[in-house]
């Protein structure tokens, strides 16, 4: 058998293959989509009998020898009949017959299986004075006895006091070690017995082999794999199942499959350690494979075979097979295995078939059903998008007693907004789980979702074990709020922890350094921190560098990384076009959206977004509307407001205002306040009073307290000269209490962040900064620079408009950056309102005078100026 590439149409024919070779017939009637509850109700042990009382049944028994009793003692013990050994030994030994070793090695093992250690110690007792525990067998029984029932000390004791040692007291030994998890201690023991010279068996290798897979010591098992062979064991088959769990467990699945393949006795567990171990690896195509030939070889199917298998079909949606196995499970008689009726529910869950999940979790009995079950059951529904029926199962589950562990309540927590955060942070802190990582993240996780970091932030500090999961949530849930600073903090905090970074941590981090007031070296240094980290090419990393050069201006470095990545996904291709787009360069944008098509590459309506605002912005009106054709037409992607706020940005940018009224008519649904607010923008820079009069109603009914209403509408009164209405709305701003925004811009100079209104003074430097103002000044006037007055919605003499205009935040700014950097630097500046016409022609003429690179972001777009040109192309 040979290793096969995993692809899904050869998953969903190797499944057919299954259920036509196999020819498990389907019953479609209910039965076998439902298990029944049978009740077994177990005879009440009575106390552990004495030696010195008599078996009644004994008693009526003719007498015979010793032999014959022995002979019934070793009958009951192959048949598992453990309480009748023990019985029958009470009646022996009142009988007063001869006891010898091998009646004492098997009541003892009976013991073991019975988990009874009081009456093993009566045996014990005996045995000592009987002078039998010289008696290997006896010796050998007794530490097994005591290491099945979890005394290790007694049984090392035992073995200790044996006069004479075999290979099997050392194996009990090494055995009962390794069941009590007492790794480090067998492998010891292991090397003290080859030091006596005594020679393992495969019993032997299978225990130390188990341990060393426990404790992850794959190096140390090649070296007991050796061993194995040169013992002659290397197709023992104990010895090679645990071998082939350890290659496994250690994921070298060809060394696992050597193993197999090399054994010429392959028992039950051999095949079910084959197909769990490639479940567990992720090899589906191959475990169908083992599944068949296991078929094929005529192997009994044992209950330990079905969990893995029916995982395998839960992970690859594979519900007809599904079907077919849980008829098996029925025929076998296994429906009432605990671990196959939850993975037979949670393969239902996987493949949408809550309805017969639910069936098999509701007829499970309160044994079965425990909070495990419960909380997989809860699970299902939420990954099925049915977060109400997941609430209402967690309610259930506390009105029936059944208490909700860690993951239970980090599950719940996902239901977004069906859930609140605050109650079942109560509850958690009521059952101290609040502390458990997998709670504390996932509580931190639903408070920055409702935008309540600082609760978030209470909670992450109160995490004890924080892992990287925790650390990750913390460090997004600051940079979604846009807290740069927050987040820079957090990371610094988990460096100094020396809690290593994952891609997720990177990809969080970076975005809060996509932030307008974030530091523009911060990215560069994290861009950095992740190639060091080797994070650089995961998939979430490299959209979030492009992403975060995007945002800060540095679109040439965002295409770069776009270039280099490794694999794109739909959300690497929308970020350039976006990217492109706001940077002024349409052409680019719609470049990059041809090559999607020729790709043939999924476009949403998120795609749609970025090209038709490439168009906006470029002034490209007819195809924009081709393109939002294409998108209704062609993909068939039904437009949403966004959508529809575009397309009158695209006409209302152009002036056809008349076409973007057209565009808010035929909408589907009525127009929101973005909506309005853009048409209302438009009407103002095309000074069309009567339609920038009906946008403003629309707009300040609803956005009563938004000041950007108001201050548009006064702003295009005072483009047409209108200062009786222009002070009316200012007048209807203080009865409503409405404060305008101040406008602001701020640039970083040396790693520090410096914000300017207009007209401040408030800089330490603010003479040097004037004095540079008033020499560019002087500057302009000789390039022929005229103020445009137009741009100053006062009602003050031209001069004073001049002066108005000459203070305007991002000239202060950039005169700040051009004093405090060293000639030729780039220049980066922000502003929180759009540039003015006058500030955007002057600062072309700057980067002629100053011979610099300067890019401004503005509320709307970037504007890259060089060389007296703008990226975009003085349309905006």
């Amino acid at each position: 058998m040979t290793f096969k590439t995993l692809t899904k149409p050869q998953i969903k024919q190797t499944s057919k293959t299954l259920r036509s070779r196999f020819s498990l017939q389907l019953h479609t009637h209910q039965r076998l989509l439902q298990t029944h509850n049978v009740a077994l109700k177990p005879q009440s042990s009575s106390k552990p009998p004495n030696l010195s009382e008599a078996h009644p049944v004994f008693c009526k028994s003719p007498q015979q020898n010793l032999v014959y009793y022995n002979h019934l003692l070793f009958q009951c013990s192959r048949e598992n009949r453990n309480r009748g050994v023990v019985d029958l030994f009470v009646g022996i030994h009142r009988s007063g017959f001869f006891i010898d070793g091998s009646t004492l090695s098997c009541v003892l093992k009976a013991c073991s299986f019975l988990s009874d250690r009081n009456f093993g110690i009566q045996v014990h007792n005996y045995s000592l004075k009987s002078g039998l525990l010289e008696d290997v067998s006896v010796g050998t029984a007794l530490l097994d006895m005591y290491l099945k029932n979890e005394n290790v000390e007694e049984g090392r004791r035992a073995f200790d006091e044996m006069g004479a040692r075999n290979v099997v007291s050392w194996t009990s030994l090494l055995t009962g070690y390794a069941q009590n998890g007492l790794n480090v201690e067998t492998l010891k023991l292991f090397l003290r017995m080859l030091v006596e010279g005594m020679k393992p068996n495969p019993f032997t290798f299978s225990a130390v082999i188990g341990a060393l897979t426990d404790e992850g010591m794959v190096e140390a098992g090649i070296q007991v794999h050796t061993m194995v062979i040169k013992n002659g064991f290397g197709v023992a088959t104990f010895a090679s199942n645990s071998l082939i769990n350890m290659y496994f467990k250690s994921g070298m699945i060809r060394d696992a499959r050597a193993v197999f393949d090399s054994m010429t006795d392959r028992n039950a567990v051999s095949w079910n350690s084959m197909v769990a171990g490639l479940v567990t690896n992720g090899l589906h195509l191959e475990t169908l494979d083992v599944f068949y030939h296991m078929r094929l070889a005529g192997v009994k199917l044992t209950k330990m075979v079905f969990a893995p298998v029916i995982k395998l079909c839960g992970n690859i949606k594979e519900l007809g097979f599904s079907r077919q196995l849980h008829c098996q499970v029925l025929k076998g008689g296994f429906e009432y295995d605990k671990n196959i009726r939850t993975t037979l529910m949670l393969t239902y869950s996987k493949c949408g078939e809550m309805d017969n999940a639910f069936k098999i979790f509701s007829v499970m009995s309160d044994e079965v059903r425990n909070v495990v079950s419960w909380t997989a059951m809860i699970s299902g529904y939420l990954q099925n998008g049915m977060a109400e029926q997941a609430v209402n199962l967690f309610c259930q589950m506390s009105r029936e007693g059944i208490k909700p562990n860690d993951f239970t309540y980090s599950t719940i927590l996902t239901a977004q907004p069906g859930v609140s955060p605050f109650e079942m942070h109560a509850q958690a802190i009521k059952r101290n789980y609040v502390k458990s990582p997998s709670v504390g993240t996932a509580l931190l996780d639903a408070y920055v979702k409702r935008g309540n970091v600082d609760e978030a932030s209470k909670v992450f500090q109160r995490i004890e074990e924080k892992d990287i999961v925790a650390w990750s949530a913390m460090i997004c849930g600051y940079a979604q709020i846009g807290d740069t600073e927050g987040a820079v903090r957090i990371f610094v905090q988990m460096a100094k922890e020396k809690i290593k970074p994952n891609e997720y941590t990177f990809s969080g981090i970076i975005n809060a350094c996509a932030a307008p007031t974030a530091g523009v070296e911060q990215g560069k240094q994290l861009h950095a921190w992740s190639i060091k980290s080797r994070f650089n090419n995961a998939l979430c990393v490299s959209s979030a560098l492009l992403t975060m050069y995007s945002k800060r201006g540095d679109i040439e470095s965002a295409f770069e990384v776009f270039k280099r990545q490794r694999e794109r996904d739909l959300v690497s291709w929308n970020s350039i076009i976006s990217g492109y787009a706001q940077h002024g360069y349409g052409r680019k944008a719609l470049e990059v959206f041809e090559e999607m098509q020729r790709q043939n590459l999924e476009i949403d309506g998120v795609t749609f977004i970025g090209v038709i605002s490439a168009c906006t912005h470029t002034g490209l009106a007819n195809e924009g509307q081709r393109y939002f054709d294409i998108m209704v037409k062609d993909q068939h992607i039904e437009p949403r407001m966004e959508h529809y706020s575009c397309m009158v940005d695209l006409y209302g940018r152009a002036g056809m205002l008349v076409k973007a009224m057209e565009i808010i008519n035929e909408m589907p649904f009525p127009a929101s306040a973005n909506v309005w607010r853009t048409l209302l923008a438009a009407s103002c820079i095309h000074r069309n009073l009567e339609v920038g009069k009906l946008a403003a109603d629309k707009l300040i009914s609803l956005q009563p307290q938004n000041p950007a209403s108001y201050v548009l509408l006064t702003n295009m009164y005072a483009s047409v000269g209108n200062w009786k209405e222009r002070a009316k709305v200012r007048k209807l701003m203080e009865e409503k209490k409405v404060k305008k925004v101040a406008g602001y811009s701020w640039i970083e100079v040396k790693n520090k962040t410096y914000t300017f209104l207009a007209g401040d003074v408030s800089h330490p430097l603010s003479n040097q900064i004037y004095a540079k103002l008033e020499e560019l000044s002087c500057q302009l006037k000789g390039a022929g620079y005229q103020p445009d007055t137009s741009y100053v919605f006062q009602d003050v003499d031209e001069e004073h408009k001049e002066a108005i205009l000459s203070q305007h935040s991002e000239r202060l700014a950039i005169a700040f950056g051009l004093i405090g950097t060293p000639p030729g630097t780039p220049l980066q500046i922000v502003k929180n309102l759009r540039v003015c016409g006058d500030c955007h022609t002057v600062i072309k003429l700057i980067s002629i005078l100053e011979g610099r690179d300067i890019v401004v972001r503005d509320s709307n777009r970037f504007h890259h100026f060089k060389g007296g040109l703008c990226s975009c192309g003085d349309y905006w």
